[in-house]
Parts: structure tokens; sequence; C-alpha cells
């Protein structure tokens, strides 16, 4: 889940929000799903996704620097039943990091349909969210992170923990890659992440919003419903001289006033390493897993905000949920989601 809080501006620019990027393995295939526009404000903008807008889903090969693979989605203008039309292009080589690129048109079709290009597989649509997630222990984790002071939970009663996310549901996009196509083969090392863009009124392209791991702008950029801050606009390969020696002396601050570890500047210094760049890393053709000792890709039933709570705050962070708490919103086949 992104920075889709419970503020108009959410809702008004929640197409171009990325809330969740999952990648795990399917049935000889790599799945990616990319989350936008979710009702948790209680209202989502209309259509699921900006017209012309473009939706992309990024891999970096074995530890390049620049992706390598670029699935492109973009979205016509909504018909009076509210479906639009799609295309999904691939660009690979130097190409996928060119927005000035066209790259190779893969498949045309409509949301709410399945359709193919070829063996690559994609479903676009608005689905019921497989996020959970209790936003009441967020403020507390976040503050503590940002300010550098003491984790404060005693309010907090993890037995008593409602999924906030129960009922609502995200403008999803599921792409199914077989393993093989376009270098995505069995034993890669991929680094993943998501993009919207828009056009820039000039022949070009500007990076509206941005995601790889989980829970990224909620616990760092609360606040970022507006797109202003400038990590939405940068490549990956430029968070380390961005953000990374600001985020070690943060973090090592939060775990320092939270009293644990033994060597918080190190411990500091360690995680804001795993967090920047700001990817999603995974091991093509193996079990997707974001766990606490293991964050390789992430699955639809990942406890994914427990594992970043913790880290980030140097301390366990029960949220009192578990996957049973979205079970009726993911499915063992493609789409893999399941269509509200």
């Amino acid at each position: 889940m992104s920075h889709h809080l419970a503020t108009p501006e959410a809702a008004e620019r929640g197409q171009l929000f990325i809330d969740d990027l999952f990648v795990f393995d399917g049935q000889g295939s790599t799945v990616f799903v990319l989350d936008v526009n979710s009702t948790v404000t209680g209202e989502h903008a209309d259509p699921d996704f900006w017209p012309g807008a473009r939706y992309e889903v990024k891999a970096h090969r074995d530890g390049a620097e620049r992706e390598d693979v670029t699935f492109r989605v973009t979205f016509g203008e909504a018909d009076p039943a509210g479906g639009q039309t799609f295309q999904l292009h691939v660009l690979t080589g130097a190409q996928a990091a060119d927005d000035a690129a066209p790259g190779d048109l893969l498949v045309g079709g409509r949301t709410g349909q399945a359709a193919s290009g070829g063996p690559v597989q994609i479903w676009a649509g608005r689905a019921s969210d497989p996020f959970y997630f209790d936003l009441s222990v967020l403020e507390p984790v976040s503050s503590s992170v940002t300010g550098g002071t003491a984790l404060d939970l005693s309010q907090w009663r993890p037995e008593e923990a409602e999924n906030t996310f129960a009922g609502t549901s995200v403008a999803s996009i599921v792409l199914e890659v077989p393993h093989g196509y376009a270098g995505l083969s069995v034993g890669t090392r991929v680094a993943t992440w998501a993009a919207t863009k828009l056009s820039d009124g000039s022949g070009g392209w500007r990076q509206v919003n941005r995601g790889g791991r989980p829970m990224m702008w909620p616990i760092f950029w609360p606040d970022d419903t507006d797109f202003s801050n400038q990590a939405n606009s940068r490549h990956p390969s430029q968070d380390v001289a961005a953000d990374g020696e600001a985020f070690a002396q943060m973090l090592t601050a939060a775990v320092t006033a939270n009293g644990a570890p033994q060597d918080p500047q190190s411990y500091g210094r360690t995680v804001a390493q795993e967090l920047f760049p700001d990817v999603l890393p995974y091991e093509i053709g193996t079990p997707a897993r974001f766990t606490k000792d293991v964050r390789n890709g992430r699955a639809l039933a990942d406890n994914a905000p427990e594992v970043m709570l913790s880290l980030v705050t140097g301390t366990t962070v029960p949220v009192g949920l578990t996957s049973q708490a979205a079970d009726g919103c993911r499915s063992s086949s493609f789409p893999y989601v399941v269509p509200a």
C-alpha cells in the first residue's frame, strides 16, 4: 500500500498513485501485479486508469543499474459502460529506459477481460484489494522513524486489529510473463519497480509516481499526496546519492530511541542500504516471500506491513492480522486477483 490515505487529494489523483507492486512465480511464469486507484478513501477517480497515461513495470536484470525490460500499458477514454481499451507494449535493451522508444505492441484489449499477446497474458480492471492492514498503527511508526523518537504503541491493541482495506478495491494490472521471455529466465535475479507517467506537453513524458518495496511512501513520505516529493520523479539509480545517507541517519536515530539493536548506527546503515534503491528484488522461478528473514519478490498473501514496520523501527511491530484477513481477494490462477 503506497500513500492512499484518507485525504481528498489521494482520491482525486488515485489513477496515478501506485498502491502496491507484487512479483511472484506463476505457472511456469513470472507474475507482476500493479495496483492503483484504491477506494480506501471511500471514493476513487473515474475512470479506473488515466486515459493516455503510461503504467510501466520495469525489471533490471542481474544487478544492472538501468532497466532491461519495461512493460508499458496505456488506456483509452472510458466508454458509457465505464470500460477502457488498453494496449500493452514491451521494450527491451536500451529502449527499456527510453521514454521516446515506442516498443513493440504485444496486445490490445479491454478492461475486465483477459487478453494475450503471444505468450504474455494481461488482465486489467477493478479488483478486490488483497492488501491487509489496520492503518491506525501506521502513524506511530511513521512518527517514530521520521522524528527519531521512541515508538509509542501504548494505545495499540493487535488483538483488536481490523483490516482497513476490507471491502475496498483497486484498479489492477496483472501481467503473466512465461519464464525465458525478454530475458526473464529461471535463476535470473531482477530488481523490479513501477512508474506512472504523463505527457509533459512537449512531446516528452514526466514520471509522476513510482514504487518498488511495499510501505515506503506511507512510512517515509506520508504527506506526499500531491506528488511533490522529488523521490517521485527520479530513477532508482539516483536513490542512494539523494537519500541514502539521510535515511541511514534517520533510521539510526529511530532505532536508538527504541533501544535496539546493540549497534544502531550499523543497523541504520544496513537497512538504508536495503531500502535504496527502492526496487523489489526477486529471483525468477523461485517462491516469492516477503518475510522477516527472506525478502524475495512479494506474493499477494505476504504480510508486508508487519515486515516493513518492524524493519524500520528495529523492533517487532505486531500488526495483529494474518493473510486470512484477505482470503477472498486472491486466486491461485490467472489473473490471481479477484475482479470486483
